[in-house]
């Protein structure tokens, strides 16, 4: 599988637009102001929409005053949900929720229809679930634009043709491959991210952010679940807390949902 771009950081200065790279969040709402000093970009993308989990991490967030990034299986709160394997077995939100936090300023991403597998399934298949999956969001998530969504596969399971063809579908889909890349550019359509699991994911998350601060500039990526031995490798609540509390103290760096890092070099 391919790996996300690289760029030495006089492209990445020229594509982003900017004199220098990088991004702040002012505020819960969303909004974004170009910083020099935001060389390093850390995307928490918390996968599923356990309902639980969820209100605990958007309250976690509002405290740093951070949107969190949350992905969401389109049909996971209805009660012929079948949950696909062992991590999936707890209660999801439903869209009342998602358009609740969206408000709030939180970022709500679909997550697949059922989350399937779309590397295991036949390519027309695939394409069947990410549109029923997109329409479901449009239908039920306040202002949802497939142009402006990013489609976090299941299971970060892709195929190369998928990839080609959910590229003319949505603003950018994410998958797997390595947690740090280039800071993000003008017309990036792949995501690739990394996790760890089924175990707390506390001690990897931790190596990953020290070897991104280690770089120049970069952008983190990383796939987590629920809190508190909810989901595919958790971590803990208090955890999460003062890990939002160190990040917003270093100034190189922003915590944002990967929507809003793309649509402020779009």
């Amino acid at each position: 599988m391919k790996e996300t771009r690289s760029f030495g950081r006089r492209q990445i200065l020229k594509l982003l637009g900017m004199n220098a790279a990088g991004f702040v969040l002012s505020g819960v709402t969303g909004r974004l102001n170009a910083q020099p000093q935001k060389r390093h970009i850390i995307t928490l993308s918390f996968d599923d929409g356990f309902k639980k989990s969820t209100l605990v991490t958007a309250r976690l967030f509002e405290k740093y005053k951070l949107p969190a990034c949350i992905n969401v299986i389109a049909t996971g709160h209805l009660k012929n949900f079948k949950s696909p394997d062992e991590y999936q077995v707890t209660e999801k939100g439903d869209f009342v929720l998602w358009n609740e936090l969206k408000e709030r300023g939180h970022e709500i991403m679909p997550h697949g229809y059922r989350h399937a597998n779309l590397a295991n399934v036949p390519l027309n298949e695939a394409q069947d679930l990410i549109r029923k999956c997109l329409d479901y969001f449009s239908e039920n998530l306040k202002g949802f634009k497939a142009a402006q969504a990013i489609f976090n596969m299941p299971y970060n399971a892709s195929a190369p043709e998928l990839e080609h063809w959910i590229s003319e579908q949505v603003l950018a889909f994410r998958t797997r491959g390595a947690g740090i890349s280039a800071l993000p550019f003008k017309g990036q359509k792949k995501l690739t991210c990394t996790g760890f699991g089924p175990g707390s994911t506390e001690h990897n998350l931790e190596h990953q952010i020290k070897t991104l601060l280690e770089l120049p500039e970069g952008w983190l990526i990383y796939n987590v679940h629920g809190l508190d031995g909810e989901g595919w490798g958790p971590m803990r609540a208090e955890f999460l807390d003062r890990l939002l509390g160190r990040l917003v103290d270093i100034d190189s760096v922003a915590v944002l949902p990967a929507g809003k890092a793309l649509l402020a070099v779009k």
